[in-house]
């Protein structure tokens, strides 16, 4: 069985910006309002974080119940962990995303400072210091023969795809402007050279990136 390294539904403005400047535990996303650039996500029936009966159906809601079909092993940076910088000053705050976080899976923190690896609920943070590659290793053998989710941010994504490791893209362009912050790209088509490209709009004025190679 292919296992795929996989980047699934990734929020970009339509400048290009995965997050604005200014990141704090108060605003993950800095300058940028996670309610304008995953609004897509946040309406449909299939968001992960839902907690109410409702939210819409079609295009939007299959990309949000595809976010993690298949997935055995997130990667992410360590600004999608949190806002903290430099050696570990607390390690009692275990991260964004509450008692009960989305992955389901083992997630491999790419950071400097090692701490220990925690589990909440059915998921497992392990933090790593190392290169894409061995990272990459490490994630597909806790995988179990699922796929590999490079979750972000957006240098943690640029730094999968100079390394060539990115097998799928998913992104999500929305129509807003960022104007400043952490930058995927300038145009989708900077990625043309390695992959093949299909849009396809959505009813809620996103469009739907994906990318794929032979």
């Amino acid at each position: 069985m292919t296992q795929l390294v996989r980047v699934q539904s990734f929020s970009v403005s339509s400048d290009g910006f995965g997050s604005g400047e200014g990141q704090s535990l108060e605003r993950p996303f800095g300058s940028l309002d996670p309610a304008d650039l995953h609004a897509w996500a946040f309406a449909t029936a299939s968001w992960v974080g839902r907690r109410e009966p409702g939210g819409s159906r079609g295009l939007d809601d299959y990309f949000s119940r595809d976010f993690s079909n298949g997935i055995g092993a997130e990667i992410m940076g360590r600004n999608k962990f949190g806002p903290q910088r430099g050696p570990w000053q607390d390690l009692s705050w275990q991260g964004w995303w509450g008692d009960d976080p989305p992955f389901h899976t083992p997630v491999f923190v790419l950071t400097h400072h090692l701490r220990p690896s925690f589990s909440l609920t059915d998921t497992t943070f392990h933090f790593l210091d190392a290169s894409p590659e061995e990272a990459l290793a490490t994630a597909k053998q806790a995988a179990n023969g699922g796929d590999v989710r490079i979750g972000g941010g957006v240098a943690t994504v640029r730094e999968f795809l100079a390394a060539g490791l990115v097998d799928v893209l998913h992104i999500a362009v929305v129509p807003i402007t960022a104007g400043r912050g952490e930058r995927l790209w300038d145009s989708p088509d900077e990625l043309l050279d390695r992959y093949h490209l299909e849009k396809v709009p959505s009813v809620s004025g996103v469009v739907h990136h994906l990318f794929w190679r032979d």
